[in-house]
């Protein structure tokens, strides 16, 4: 079976994706997933295989599958295998398209009146707990620095 035996669900996708104003690589990725998904948007294939296929790195891509993650667009099912929200996967039937649909949250739907700003919702809570983790660390090394330096504190006091 090739991809031109696959129909595509009929919502102006281009539209919506351009206005997700995703990093360049998680377009470059999607449009790439898409063409290698089975029917119905599955897609096996690992991060290292995905990095090799598209010439990328490593690090490009995980950050090019969690921008598709937070808009929505693809979902890791368990390691090396993701789902295409049914509104961009390939399905061999119109029916079957009709009925992935069908059982779709209406918030996953890519013509949602709200789709776009979840996404920006979705990116800036991304930021906040990556901001909250960075300020963790901050102080946890900030702890342990005044310990360390307690420590030798200590050790002047005995010493001399």
């Amino acid at each position: 079976m090739s991809s031109s035996d696959l129909r595509f669900a009929n919502v102006n996708c281009e539209g919506v994706l351009a206005d997700l104003d995703l990093l360049p690589a998680a377009y470059r990725v999607l449009l790439k997933l898409r063409a290698y998904s089975e029917p119905g948007g599955l897609i096996n294939m690992d991060q290292a295989a995905i990095a090799t296929l598209m010439g990328l790195s490593r690090p490009t891509v995980n950050a090019a599958l969690r921008d598709l993650d937070l808009a929505q667009l693809l979902t890791r099912v368990r390691n090396g295998s993701y789902q295409l929200n049914p509104m961009l996967a390939g399905y061999l039937t119109v029916r079957d398209c009709k009925a992935a649909v069908a059982r779709m949250p209406a918030e996953q739907r890519l013509n949602w009146p709200g789709f776009v700003e979840q996404y920006r919702r979705n990116v800036d809570q991304y930021q906040d707990q990556l901001a909250e983790q960075r300020r963790k660390r901050a102080e946890t090394a900030k702890a342990k620095a005044a310990a360390e330096a307690r420590r030798r504190g200590n050790l002047r006091a005995v010493v001399s």
